[in-house]
């Protein structure tokens, strides 16, 4: 048993008695697409800040392609730009693909070895034509990242068609886009030209259209099943709608009558064997069964990105800790200290009651000492 605190001030006693965590089905799914956008592991002994613990974080990669999911490498969920520089991202990406052996994996894209100030629209689409060619290189399905030079560079909507069109028209395979909401990152607001999301959603739809015969998909992070819907209908035909929405992914994973959503979800890093196995449900034809193992995560998913929603990367390191994935929950720049101990408290109730720990009386005994640091006896 343990003493937690709870939102609005207070203690309780709480007890592991959720359900058991679902054994996946490691086979890839087969009606849907699926990647779990994944964290990276700090070597905490160190001596330098910043050092990735290289075994562990690609063990890591191993749980996520034994459970069947694809793995979405160096993007905002590995602290991409918010403490994983460009340098330790190129060694991620050729680390990982040494390892991926033709399992189903992409990688982020950037702008991020630029220089600190205000960038050209040249040296934007250079800089994502270099990261292009490294990813492709590694074997990985290039994931065009929204750019921060260019949110700041651009005046309007036709900066944006410029810089993607001269990159896209060029580029000799495939590509998927990223939109990332202003909600996991404020520095791309008004990203594509517009601060209204629908009217942003109309421009990046015309630009799919455009370039139709490179761009294979495009993830929608602005956490509105609407919005996201709308716009995966206004795609042209062969481009595929991958939703990164952590508050509504059941929803948008099922579909309806007129298409559905693939993934490329970061919930679906902490919450994998889950994940896995609900998509395993759907391929039998089963949907009242992927809902009964995938919507009871959604509560977990709302508190682990909750304003702000950028910081959601500690819930997803605290649960790889919790499920003994690694030995300590330390961050890249210390950002294990972004959420409060009431937050992880609560994550830990939520994860127990959607079934996502492993072994609860592993995850109470690791939670232990953090409550003893944060003072709750």
């Amino acid at each position: 048993m343990l003493v937690l605190p709870v939102p609005g001030g207070g203690l309780v006693n709480w007890s592991p008695s959720g359900p058991p965590r679902p054994g996946p089905p490691g086979a890839p799914p087969t009606s849907r697409i699926a990647y779990a956008a994944v964290h990276v592991v700090v070597d905490a002994l160190a001596d330098e800040p910043g050092t990735i613990d290289w075994d562990t974080t690609l063990a890591f990669r191993e749980h996520l392609w034994a459970c069947g999911l694809g793995v979405a490498e160096a993007m905002d969920t590995a602290q991409r730009g918010m403490g994983l520089d460009w340098a330790t991202t190129r060694e991620l990406v050729t680390r990982t693909g040494a390892i991926a052996g033709g399992r189903r994996w992409c990688a982020g894209v950037g702008t991020d070895q630029l220089p600190a100030g205000p960038a050209t629209p040249a040296s934007i689409v250079d800089a994502w034509r270099e990261q292009l060619d490294l990813v492709g290189g590694a074997g990985a399905v290039p994931v065009v990242m929204a750019s921060w030079a260019l949110a700041a560079a651009a005046t309007g909507p036709d900066d944006y068609h410029a810089a993607y069109g001269k990159l896209l028209s060029e580029a000799s395979r495939p590509v998927l886009l990223h939109w990332l909401g202003e909600q996991f990152d404020p520095a791309l607001a008004g990203y594509w030209g517009h601060q209204d999301v629908r009217a942003a959603a109309r421009e990046l739809a015309a630009l799919c259209a455009e370039h139709a015969g490179t761009v294979a998909g495009v993830k929608v992070s602005v956490l509105d099943a609407d919005v996201e819907t709308e716009f995966r209908r206004a795609l042209p035909a062969g481009v595929a709608c991958y939703t990164g929405d952590d508050f509504h992914y059941p929803e948008l994973i099922a579909g309806d009558e007129r298409g559905h959503s693939e993934a490329l979800l970061g919930i679906f890093d902490p919450i994998a064997p889950v994940a896995a196995a609900a998509l395993g449900r759907l391929d039998n034809g089963d949907l009242a069964g992927f809902h009964t193992l995938l919507d009871p995560t959604v509560p977990l998913a709302r508190e682990i990105f909750r304003a702000p929603t950028r910081h959601y990367k500690t819930g997803v390191v605290f649960l790889a800790y919790l499920n003994g994935h690694q030995e300590h929950f330390r961050m890249l720049a210390g950002s294990e200290s972004a959420r409060t101990i009431t937050h992880l408290a609560t994550l830990l109730r939520l994860a127990d009651a959607a079934g996502v720990l492993a072994d609860p009386e592993v995850a109470v005994a690791r939670m232990r000492p953090l409550l003893q640091a944060a003072g709750v006896a």
